[in-house]
């Protein structure tokens, strides 16, 4: 059984808490920090999207198509579907010679209420674009437009584009094929023997140990363990999130407030059900996380404690900030301090805070 890493507690008392595991590794598979089963598989689902982006830029489609750091960000992101996301994803898709119908992600609304309200308020409705995966797909659609010009398409007489890309979500495409080869050359995994599901954007995902995808991280902090060409795409990825870490979330969203603030010394990256990737570069690390129940905020605030602990903050304020997001105040409806969401003394000690 897992152990718990974070608790709610009200009037002094642990009201509940969130049990799970926590994996931290270097680039040559050692393990720094581990906390609960580290090598049950569990689905990563969006939090390897930068892994699930390094054949649009490894292979050269990032440069063919002229693509620019705001598109590099949007194509790792689970954004919230806000204009400037829907508007980059647009520009990606355009450079490609395509549009929102060549999305395959399915339509969702956006995720602030504030930006549902203006959109019906407008008569505008949901669609692919403002799907939370568009720009992954978008970025795929990119790769499938290199490719396709490899097989004699877009103007070479031979296939078009869009017959070439249709169906691209589905794990024998070869746009999928070389995501997935992508993926487990980084998590040093066997995907074609790892259980398959379908993530909610109808691209697979396979069922991967904590232990494997913090190396994956670590190796996109570092480069060491990947190809050249996948190691200086992982650079360039990393780059351009912390340039424009909005486009990777969006408002009021961790990945986005965190990257704000830090830069390129932590990338991370929320994925479904408790699941939570990171690299940080200062140190050459990766982590994985996942919280049993498959509660966000759990995950958040392993989070938290891990980047308190193990990336060099050396501002007050910064300090002060990530410290708020591993013991937060709850609050009621008045604003009164109601309990506190924190990381647990266990997590803390694994953990070596200082």
């Amino acid at each position: 059984m897992n152990p718990v890493l974070v608790e709610a507690t009200r009037g002094g008392v642990r009201e509940s808490a969130h049990s799970g595991a926590v994996a931290v590794v270097d680039a040559r598979g050692g393990v720094v920090v581990s906390l609960g089963d580290i090598d049950r598989p569990v689905f990563p689902r969006s939090a390897i999207k930068v892994l699930q982006a390094l054949p649009l830029v490894a292979s050269g489609a990032a440069d063919r198509l002229g693509l620019d750091d705001e598109e590099l960000a949007v194509a790792c992101a689970s954004h919230g579907g806000e204009p400037k996301h829907v508007e980059v994803v647009q520009r990606l898709l355009a450079k490609a010679g395509l549009d929102a119908d060549a999305l395959e992600c399915g339509t969702q609304w956006p995720y602030r209420e504030t930006v549902q309200r203006e959109m019906a308020a407008a008569g505008r409705k949901p669609s692919a674009l403002t799907n939370n995966c568009s720009g992954k797909h978008a970025g795929f659609l990119g790769l499938a437009c290199l490719m396709c010009e490899g097989s004699g398409g877009r103007g070479g007489g031979g296939i078009d584009l869009r017959q070439y890309a249709k169906g691209y979500v589905g794990p024998e495409h070869p746009v999928m094929r070389e995501v997935t080869a992508a993926v487990g050359a980084a998590t040093r995994c066997d995907l074609d023997r790892a259980t398959r599901g379908t993530d909610g954007c109808s691209i697979p995902t396979y069922a991967i140990p904590l232990r494997q995808l913090a190396l994956a991280f670590a190796r996109v902090a570092t480069g060491d363990g990947l190809s050249p060409e996948h190691g200086r795409a992982a650079s360039r990825l990393r780059a351009a999130v912390a340039r424009h870490p909005f486009l990777v979330a969006g408002t009021g969203r961790f990945d986005t407030h965190v990257m704000e603030r830090l830069g390129e010394r932590v990338f991370c990256k929320v994925g479904a059900e408790g699941v939570y990737c990171a690299a940080l570069p200062g140190r050459g690390l990766g982590v994985a996380i996942k919280v049993d129940d498959g509660q966000a905020r759990g995950a958040e605030v392993v989070m938290a404690a891990v980047i308190e602990a193990l990336v060099e903050i050396k501002e007050e304020g910064d300090r002060r900030f990530v410290a708020a997001l591993s013991d937060v105040a709850m609050k009621n409806w008045n604003g009164i301090e109601v309990g506190r969401l924190r990381a647990v003394p266990e997590l803390r000690v694994a953990l070596g805070h200082r």
